[in-house]
């Protein structure tokens, strides 16, 4: 049992606390008055942190093998990551699906994993292409397909799948958001041209079958917000049920957009990093789905310009949603308790007594010190600052 002096967030503020924790938080004594910032040396404690799309990290990319599902899960379990969804990429049907069986086999192997050298919770994937418009696909391989019912069969047989994203107008984008609820997948609308009618039309459809809705990278392959045509953002914004990821990291989405969507969607919010293999690797030439991709001032692009991903962690978003004027605790919802809920954990996403003990420890300056796993501190836990302009 571990015993710490810290501060955990709160609505009002910061409370000085006593934690106890082993593998689960065993309880919790306050020692103080709530305050709006540190006053001492005590850290900080934030649930760690829930990732829901994330391609790469540490020089692996979840194309690669279940090898390299771990090598990334290691990358960002160091920078307070605890759960995590490796993310594919629009390529060949064959290559997507050695990929969602790659997560699947690192799921079942888990437990072999050393204290030593742990792993996150790899809680599946998440299943980004090729079901994706081909007029919208960003950064992504020119490998889209139509969601046919035998590709989503395949998909949802390997048990790895727990986020698809989905272009709405595709044909049979209807009938493939229903099996993939059926199955337990959250359906994320991203890499579409869709308009309000198509969104709403699957939407329903995916919550006819008991399921919940998403949305993949707010405002980045889906087009802006018009006043007279609304578009997939002003769907999102609308549907007050409805979950949406967004990028902070400084390039993707500037600080007031992400306001005006955590004013919308405060507890339906997730940040994710959307990280390539090139996270924690510093500035240079990397890939990203076989692509040429170029990492310079923070941002990776591809050689025409157009942004590929992130270089950042999930402490990056924390201390951007924080330096973007969010509190310790509303900065907290968006990295790890808001997304826990889209994935029905109850057992993670905030400090309290009953959770697991996967904590994230700040100092004042919002500097990492320390990740719990399970109560466990990780080995190598610590700050890295490339992946995000503030």
């Amino acid at each position: 049992m571990t015993t710490l002096d810290a501060y955990v967030p709160e609505p009002a503020g910061l409370r000085p606390v006593r934690i106890a924790f082993g593998s689960e938080i065993a309880r919790i004594e306050t020692t103080g008055a709530v305050t709006h910032d540190p006053t001492d040396e005590r850290p900080v404690l934030v649930p760690g942190f829930v990732d829901v799309h994330v391609h790469g990290g540490g020089g692996a990319d979840a194309m690669d093998g279940a090898d390299a599902v771990r090598t990334l899960a290691r990358h960002h379990l160091r920078h307070g990551t605890t759960t995590v969804l490796p993310t594919t990429i629009t390529n060949p049907w064959p290559d997507v699906m050695n990929a969602l069986n790659a997560v699947a086999e690192v799921v079942r192997t888990a437990s072999e994993a050393p204290a030593s050298d742990p792993l996150p919770d790899v809680f599946g994937a998440h299943l980004e292409g090729p079901f994706v418009s081909p007029s919208r696909l960003g950064a992504q391989p020119p490998f889209a397909l139509p969601p046919e019912p035998g590709l989503v069969r395949e998909a949802i047989a390997t048990g790895a799948v727990r986020v698809v994203t989905l272009a709405p107008e595709l044909d049979g984008a209807a009938e493939a958001a229903r099996a993939f609820a059926r199955a337990g997948a959250r359906v994320s609308f991203g890499h579409t041209r869709a308009d309000v009618a198509q969104v709403r039309a699957v939407s329903d459809a995916v919550r006819a079958e008991g399921g919940v809705v998403g949305f993949t990278h707010l405002f980045n392959a889906m087009g802006g917000l018009g006043g007279r045509v609304p578009g997939v953002v002003g769907a999102a914004l609308a549907d007050s049920e409805a979950y949406a990821e967004l990028i902070l990291d400084g390039h993707h989405v500037a600080p007031v957009a992400f306001r005006a969507v955590h004013a919308a969607k405060p507890r339906r919010l997730a940040l994710v990093t959307d990280a390539m293999r090139a996270s924690g690797l510093g500035e240079g030439r990397s890939e990203l789905g076989g692509r040429p991709v170029v990492i310079e001032h923070g941002a990776a692009r591809l050689e025409d310009g157009t942004l590929a991903g992130s270089v950042a962690t999930m402490a990056d978003l924390f201390r951007a949603a924080r330096r973007a004027g969010l509190s310790w605790n509303d900065a907290a919802h968006v990295t790890s308790g808001n997304a826990a809920r889209y994935l029905g954990l109850t057992d993670r996403g905030s400090v309290r007594p009953g959770a697991r003990a996967d904590l994230v420890a700040f100092d004042a300056d919002l500097e990492l010190r320390t990740v719990y796993l399970a109560g466990r501190p990780v080995p190598g836990a610590g700050p890295t600052r490339e992946g995000v302009r503030t």
